[in-house]
């Protein structure tokens, strides 16, 4: 195929990389992992020492691409660590079951993986060289300290359950080199496009994938026994979308993840729950660099926060009493809070805008945690907020930061438009194994549905155990047959536009995409405007998508993500359209159907393509302690997690 780009008179700058639209190369391996951020790289280490062949393919660069790309500042749900004092069966009966409730939608089986094998995966990073471990004394004498493992916690000093990572600033360069140690192939900023099923058949057995260099415009065909999807959920940019205002400032995630891997995945014909769950409003492009202002939460938790007076904000617990040290705003963290009527006081003038974190009136050791550790690994924060604010003389010992915490209405900044919204964690649906319902189709990370926020230690966490699972089938599955027609097929959608005319670029189609979402699929819902919606998608998808041009590998990888971000969005409203009901938990207003999580709605609802056609079902709540499955969570794990007894594992 020739190379289609030309340089124009418009300005457009000559592409710096030699292109080659069409060029066809073509790996086979054992395992193939789609997405390289950290879910990824830990299936695809633990694959690659079980002794199969693996191949990592990644948008971006492995070695910083993700979510966590550039750093990762705790490890939550650590309760298999020696000094936690909660165990993964008793914070799954406290938090995670519901029977005979209106149920959370939180996936059960990630959860409990998560909690058996975080402080695992922790520790598997700590032999592959992050030194997370006070070892220097730094913090020698801290409350949050354990002195003889000299382990960092945060938040919940009590029951030490959440790690500070010192170093996290290095774990993916960390977890790149052990993948190169183990002669993992990484194809790096190759975007995969399609799933490659047996005969080419929806519904049949995963043998690999097709993708795209974003450089070089090659096409590339794997072919595998057995694929671990990892590309997470789509961050954001379904109904919102302005680089111009904040660049990625509006997403928390990494911009790459788009919902490839989900929209792969329906393609093929698996199936498909929660992709009617969405969060907001949100701030959207008026959005702070994410944690780049004062906080009380998160990476700032539990900092002071005081008004324009240097008065402060009280602390209080569950039950409105004062936390009058920051010692006991650490005692249980999910007491812990400001007080909950603060926007009435501030309107009735007890304390005056702007709201200040107020590092410096700290004990030294929790502001240097803080501001130096906290916000100095973590990936949102250590480049744009903890280098440049330092670089530009920001001191914590003695300088406040603005704390822009309370909505418009009490004289905040606010949130925004209620038609900004995010995902909420709407995806595929796994088994105890984390294979999806399409045989050789694993899952990990945020692609797993119900996941919602799962966080860097439940992307490691269940990246290890799909990359086991994955490799114990691909060491008996039969060679991969690839389909010739599916991937010509796959070959003219992908290029369908380049060195076409065109009078639309990729941004204004995105941008219209966001703006369907807005209009017909936003907070309030409705049956009428959700058939709308898909028509409208359905008419970009033939008008506006035919007419967008592309003239570079930059511009056809940009391209393709629209294609899947209209096939994400009729995900989305196809789902909206089945639940016939409004939800608390799921953030869902049918205007049509106002009455909340009904008794006989309290139920997963499950999608999946067949044969062109939308196929909607359900499953029942906790689906995964029902038969075929055991009834008790640590029955199943110890049933499907393929670890052997005495291996060494810290499980408790």
């Amino acid at each position: 195929m020739p190379d289609y780009y030309e340089p124009t008179e418009t300005g457009v700058q000559e592409w710096p990389y030699p292109v080659d639209y069409g060029r066809e190369n073509e790996v086979t391996t054992d395992v193939l992992i789609i997405g390289g951020g950290v879910a990824g790289c830990h299936a695809a280490i633990n694959a690659a020492k079980r002794g199969t062949r693996v191949v990592v393919v990644e948008k971006g660069a492995t070695k910083r691409s993700g979510s966590s790309g550039a750093g990762v500042d705790h490890w939550g749900v650590a309760f298999t660590n020696p000094c936690s004092s909660i165990t993964p069966d008793e914070i799954v009966e406290r938090a995670f079951t519901n029977r005979g409730a209106v149920i959370s939608y939180h996936n059960g089986i990630f959860r409990y993986i998560t909690v058996k094998e975080s402080w695992d995966a922790l520790l598997d990073c700590e032999n592959m060289g992050l030194q997370f471990r006070d070892v220097d004394d730094e913090f020698a004498g801290a409350p949050f300290r354990d002195e003889k493992t000299k382990i960092l916690f945060a938040y919940d000093y009590g029951g030490k359950t959440t790690i500070r990572v010192r170093g996290g600033a290095k774990i993916k360069p960390i977890l790149y080199k052990e993948l190169k140690r183990l002669g993992v192939g990484i194809y790096d900023r190759v975007m995969a496009t399609a799933l490659l099923t047996e005969r080419g058949k929806q519904g049949a057995r995963v043998v690999g994938a097709t993708g795209v260099n974003i450089r070089t415009g090659e096409f590339y065909v794997f072919k595998a026994k057995a694929t671990v999807l990892s590309t997470a959920m789509s961050s954001a940019g379904v109904w919102m979308f302005s680089t111009e205002l904040a660049g990625s400032a509006i997403q928390n995630d990494d911009p790459n993840n788009v919902g490839d891997g989900s929209v792969m995945a329906w393609n093929a014909g698996a199936e498909c729950t929660l992709m009617e769950r969405s969060g907001g409003p949100v701030s959207g492009p008026f959005h702070w660099p994410r944690f780049g202002v004062g906080s009380p939460t998160n990476t700032w938790y539990p900092c002071s926060i005081v008004d324009a007076n240097g008065k402060e904000v009280p602390w209080v617990d569950s039950e409105g009493n004062v936390l009058k040290t920051v010692a006991e705003r650490t005692r249980d963290w999910r007491e812990a809070q400001l007080t909950p009527d603060l926007e009435d006081l501030i309107k009735q003038g007890e304390y005056v805008l702007p709201l200040y974190a107020d590092l410096p009136s700290m004990p030294e050791h929790e502001r240097r945690a803080i501001f130096g550790l906290m916000v100095g690994n973590e990936g949102k924060t250590r480049v744009p907020v903890y280098e440049a604010y330092t670089r530009a003389g920001f001191d914590p010992n003695k300088d406040m930061l603005q704390a822009p915490i309370v909505p418009v209405e009490a004289g905040g900044e606010g949130l925004g438009n209620p038609v900004w919204r995010h995902g909420g964690g709407g995806a595929v649906v796994v088994d105890w194994d984390l294979r999806t319902s399409l045989e050789g189709l694993y899952a990990a990370g945020n692609q797993i549905a119900g996941v919602g926020a799962g966080g860097h230690p439940g992307a490691a966490a269940t990246g290890r155990y799909a990359g086991r699972k994955a490799a114990a089938y691909a060491l008996t599955a039969g060679s991969p047959v690839a389909n010739r027609a599916q991937i010509d097929a796959e070959k003219t959608r992908v290029y369908q536009r380049v060195g076409g005319a065109g009078d639309i670029g990729w941004k204004e189609l995105h941008a219209g995409i966001t703006r369907i979402m807005q209009i017909y699929c936003g907070e309030y819902k409705s049956e009428r405007m959700l058939k709308m919606g898909l028509w409208w998608l359905n008419s970009i998808g033939q008008s506006e998508a035919a007419r967008t041009y592309v003239r570079n590998p930059h511009e056809l990888v940009r391209y393709l993500e629209c294609l899947t971000r209209i096939t994400f969005s009729e995900m989305i409203i196809q789902a909206s359209l089945a639940r016939k009901a409004s939800s608390r938990a799921l953030g869902f207003k049918r205007v049509d159907y106002p009455q909340r999580d009904p008794p006989e709605w309290n139920k997963y609802v499950t999608l999946k393509l067949s044969e062109g056609e939308v196929k909607t079902g359900e499953l029942p709540p906790e689906y995964w302690l029902l038969p075929p499955f055991a009834p008790t969570y640590r029955e199943n794990y110890e049933k499907h997690c393929g670890l052997d007894s005495g291996n060494g594992s810290s499980q408790r």
